[in-house]
């Protein structure tokens, strides 16, 4: 009994639900003076940051590289692309439908939140047309898109790189492949390392949260915090599943049971790229997705699958609409839509309060003074959405997979395998 009891506590889930329970605790005592344990969190954010942009630029290079030379590549490729675009657009619809059912913004009274109401983030919003977002996607010095962290262009880039490296003769690209892995293993153990003062880090967010913003606020948005919490459940234990079931060959049971330990490390980071090792090797260790699909499909979709954000900017989108007596019509609710779903490509799978919920609210003619209202909770919304995520980009790999021929192979061999090991026992 001890023994299972200590195991319970040392699971990275558990300790980050305790420091987030404490965090909130010492936030309401402490109030403003809470602030002093500000840093802890920005140390664990700016490590996370640290890491994710070289191991999402290498994994991407070797997915592609290993891809590249594949007859499926185009499939896997598409197949990947529309996944996303879809199951974002079935995201925001969920959030709108559940926010039109459970009304979480009806009869909130924001009397005494006046204050914290603020029209600074209003320049934010602008949605680039579609050539500007194409160029923007192209690099014109991969170092300087480097340098500003500009997630978008490292991923073409990267991508293209990936894809030349796999036309180089094999004799002449093993080599580099090899040290391009080794440097994956290397920012997996990186990972580990930071992920071991995940809990002190989500405490001090946690505190500071609380203290500013106090639980005057929580009570205001707490039931669109339910309502958001509802969706998720929905959208992650039975869309995902269901697609599972009926595009692959993956039991869901199994699938649903391997995303437990990936699920946990995203709710402690509320990072896509950073919890990219873990679902890697989840998605190829337990669930036997081949190493060229899941290189692929999972830093691509740390990048721009964004199911969690999507469901967030459309429930936003509602909530405020029902604060500020706005009606919502047809072209409103296509506005949210499509915003929401054509945005969440730009959005880099790092932590933090994202804005596009801004270009969401304008674009569908919702005032937008109330969002400071939502960051007290941001971290909360940001960790939930960041687990979502990540079962999606499992999801899409599990799928996907069907049309690797490396995947076939692999799954020919292990019968074999397996009946070899039989007669020599």
């Amino acid at each position: 009994m001890l023994k299972k009891h200590k195991g319970l506590l040392s699971n990275i889930g558990t300790q980050v639900v305790i420091a987030m329970l404490i965090g909130t605790v010492v936030g309401a005592y402490m109030g403003e003076s809470a602030a002093m344990f500000a840093p802890l969190g920005a140390i664990f954010i700016h490590l996370i940051k640290m890491l994710v942009i070289p191991l999402v630029a290498v994994a991407i290079i070797t997915g592609a590289a290993n891809l590249g030379d594949s007859p499926a590549a185009g499939k896997i490729g598409i197949g990947t692309f529309v996944f996303f675009m879809l199951t974002s657009a079935l995201a925001v619809a969920l959030a709108i439908f559940m926010g039109e059912v459970f009304t979480p913004g009806v009869g909130v009274d924001l009397s005494s939140m006046q204050g914290l109401f603020s029209n600074e983030y209003a320049d934010k919003g602008a949605v680039p047309g579609l050539s500007q977002t194409l160029l923007g996607m192209i690099p014109t010095n991969i170092f300087q898109s480097l340098n500003n962290a500009n997630i978008l262009q490292i991923l073409v880039f990267c991508l293209f790189l990936g894809i030349a490296l796999s036309k180089v003769e094999n004799s002449r690209r093993q080599p580099l492949l090899n040290m391009l892995n080794g440097l994956v293993d290397a920012f997996v153990w990186m990972i580990n390392v930071v992920m071991r003062i995940a809990p002190i880090g989500v405490f001090g967010l946690m505190a500071e949260a609380v203290g500013t913003f106090g639980f005057d606020v929580l009570t205001t948005v707490m039931q669109l915090f339910i309502v958001y919490v509802g969706a998720i459940l929905i959208f992650g234990f039975g869309v995902y599943p269901l697609l599972v079931k009926l595009f692959s060959d993956m039991p869901v049971g199994r699938f649903m049971s391997a995303m437990k330990r990936p699920q946990a490390v995203a709710l402690s980071t509320a990072s896509s790229m950073a919890t990219l090792p873990v679902t890697m090797d989840t998605v190829e260790k337990e669930l036997n997705i081949s190493n060229s699909t899941a290189s692929f499909v999972l830093p691509l979709g740390a990048t721009i699958n964004m199911s969690g954000n999507a469901i967030y900017y459309g429930l936003v989108a509602v909530f405020f609409a029902q604060i500020f007596h706005v009606d919502l019509n047809i072209a409103a609710y296509t506005a949210i839509v499509l915003t929401a779903t054509i945005g969440a490509i730009g959005q880099a799978g790092v932590p933090g309060p994202s804005f596009l919920v801004v270009a969401v609210l304008l674009a569908a003619g919702i005032p937008i003074e109330g969002l400071p209202l939502l960051f007290a909770l941001d971290r909360i919304f940001d960790m939930i959405r960041t687990a979502l995520n990540i079962t999606g980009d499992a999801a899409c790999a599990v799928i996907v997979d069907k049309f690797n021929p490396e995947s076939q192979t692999e799954a020919e061999v292990m019968p074999i395998n397996k009946q070899a090991e039989q007669n020599v026992a």
